[in-house]
Formats: C-alpha cells, structure tokens, sequence
C-alpha cells in the first residue's frame, strides 16, 4: 500500500498535488494539501514533480 505524506509546514498551499491526482487523495484545506484519502493512492507519483516546494514524499510499503 502506498502512503502519501504532506510536510505541512513546507506547503504553500499551490494546490499542485490537488490539481493533478487522478484518484483525488489530495484536498487543499485552510490554504495547504492534507491527504484525504490515503487508502485511493496508487503510488503513480504525479503529485511530487509539479510540487514546487518538494514536501511530498509517496511511501510504499
């Protein structure tokens, strides 16, 4: 299973990693991405280049 994490103290609340998720595992909530839906991700990766900020990380287990 894939994890993605957010470094929330790095966001700048672009909403990137919103934008271009296929399964929507991102929600952008008081100006910064919180995964919402951990269990949808497929570990695809699209999230991480379009970060400009680098503070996603997708872990596999």
């Amino acid at each position: 299973m894939a994890l993605p994490i957010v470094d929330a103290e790095r966001c700048d609340g672009c909403g990137a990693c919103a934008d271009i998720c296929p399964v929507s595992v991102y929600q952008m909530i008081d100006g910064k991405a919180v995964v919402v839906a951990a269990e949808d991700c497929t570990a695809c990766q699209a999230c991480i280049p379009p970060c400009p900020q680098e503070c996603i990380v997708v872990q596999d287990d």
